[in-house]
Formats: C-alpha cells, structure tokens, sequence
C-alpha cells in the first residue's frame, strides 16, 4: 500500500516511482510471454493490429515500437493488473471503483528504437473529470541510455497545451518545442530495475529520448481511469466503439473494469481540455500520429539529453 507520504507526493508532483510492483514470479511470466510475442514479430512485414514496426524490422533483426493491446494480445497481462500490488497503488491514488482506459507496451528496440514526443495523454481523451493516471511496468532495467521515461512536475495542474501542428492544425500527438509553456529543462528522467513502475497524472507532460543502448526498454504501460470518469467527443478509439451502438460501449465499459463497480453518474469536474480534431491522417498509434500529424521533435535534431 502507498504510504501518505507518497500519496501526497504525487499529487503535488503528478507522478510517483513505486518498487517492486510485481513479484519474481510475475515479472519472470511477464517477460516470457512478451519475449514471445516479440519473437512471433518475426513472420510480421507490416503494421497491425497487434504490432507497431519500427524501421528496419526484419525476420533476422525483430524491431518494434509497440505490442498493441496486450491486455487482448495474452490473458495475463490483464490478471497481473488486477492480482498485483498494482491494484493496491491504482485504489489509494483513484479511489475504489476503477477502469482499464487502454494498454500498451513500448518495445523500444536498441541502437535506436523510437523516441516518443512530449505530450500530455488527456490531449488524447479528455473525460468528465481527469481522475485518471497510467502506470509504467519496466520489464526489463531502465536506466538513461536506453530512453527512460521523463515527466515535468507540477505540469498535472497546468493548462493542456496545444498538441495540434501550427502548419496544417490537425492534432499531431506533441506539444509544440517552442511553445513558451513547455520547458523542458525541468524535466525528471525516471530510471528504475526491472519490477519497478512509474505513475504519471493524466495531464503530466512526458516523452521519452530514443534508446541509444545495446539493450531493449520494454515498458507495459496501463491507462487507467476512475469510473465515474466517462470519455468526451473526439477520441479516436470511442468514436470506433461508438459505432457499433450503446450497447457495445456499455460492454466495452463493463469488460474493463478493474476493481469495484461501474456507475451510470459520470463525475464532471472544472477541467481544461481541448479536442483532438482534426486527427492526424494516420491515427493507428502515437508514433504514427506523432509522425503523420507532423510533430516537430524535441530530441532531433535538437538533440536533448536527458535531465
């Protein structure tokens, strides 16, 4: 359980590093499935459902930028969630009734495995209220080389910054380098052994450098939400779940939950919040919104380190 102390930390930083947030046991089970997947990549030529393929991917060379869904892709992604102490740091920072907003996990391959550009996940999904938070499993050590998570403290209680491209005003995915709000100089890289997990707020400003080391960054990120915090007009992934009817939504909803009960009394709350629309031509992915939107990149050919 999270001691006050921490609790009170994240709220006023909008973020926390939390130790051992699973067992031997389920960090080795983890590994494995996902050693796995990434191998079965091999036979894959192309950008799928299951697979972001980052350049240079081969059968002989597997290189990803993301297993997509993994929740959906093993079953055990989604019992570790809810049988670690994950659960445990998930109800003492959102309270007793939670959701799984979506997962995903960062395969950064090495000598160079994608960059992910600063931004702000509400820009993605803003909701009722912005009680919602994602967790960063490392799978594997995370140290500076090998493009570690960074966040700016304190950004959770700041306006949404634009993530839309000056040049065409689609949403791109990123925040804008010069934009006079965004300062990275106060970044905090987060580095941890494998077991460790970051949090981050919901409207934390992060991004992560390219992975510059010999080994691979596999980091299983969970996007979680209070129940009662029920999605806005304009996020791709329910403007698809909303096609097949209320039905489908509600069952969508319902599958996702994570500990207690849903409700049918969305919480609204006084938060900024802007629309991602127009989307970016290619909305399969953050890299490929980041890319297809036209974001201008902080770490090229700038170059940041980081902090």
């Amino acid at each position: 359980m999270l001691s006050p102390d921490q609790i009170a930390f994240y709220r006023e930083n909008g973020y926390l590093m939390v130790e051992d947030a699973v067992n031997a046991e389920q960090l080795a089970r983890l590994r494995e499935i996902t050693y796995d997947l990434i191998e079965k990549s091999r036979g894959v030529t192309e950008s799928g459902d299951v697979y972001d393929l980052d350049e240079g991917h081969s059968a002989e060379r597997p290189r990803l930028t993301r297993i997509k869904l993994p929740h959906l892709q093993h079953p055990y992604y989604w019992e570790v969630l809810k049988t670690s102490r994950m659960t445990e740091v998930l109800t003492a920072l959102l309270g007793p009734d939670t959701a799984l907003q979506t997962s995903k996990l960062n395969t950064k391959a090495p000598g160079g495995g994608a960059a992910v550009e600063w931004h702000q996940d509400w820009a993605f999904y803003p909701h009722s209220n912005d009680d919602m938070l994602a967790f960063g499993l490392m799978l594997e050590d995370v140290d500076q080389a090998n493009g570690p998570l960074q966040v700016i403290p304190g950004t959770h209680k700041g306006p949404v910054l634009s993530h839309h491209a000056p040049e065409t005003g689609r949403f791109c995915g990123a925040v804008d380098p010069d934009d006079p709000l965004f300062d990275v100089d106060k970044a905090v890289t987060l580095t941890g052994k494998a077991g460790s997990m970051t949090v981050h707020h919901v409207r934390t400003l992060h991004g992560s450098a390219p992975n510059l080391s010999d080994r691979n960054r596999l980091i299983l990120f969970y996007e979680c939400r209070a129940a009662d915090a029920w999605p806005l007009v304009g996020s791709a992934s329910y403007a698809k779940l909303a096609q097949g009817g209320g039905q489908a939504l509600w069952d969508h909803f319902a599958e996702h939950i994570i500990t207690g009960n849903m409700t049918m009394e969305p919480r609204a709350t006084a938060v900024p919040m802007r629309l991602p629309l127009p989307p970016a031509p290619d909305a399969g992915s953050i890299f490929k919104t980041q890319k297809s939107g036209g974001a201008r990149s902080v770490f090229t050919p700038r170059e940041r380190a980081p902090a």
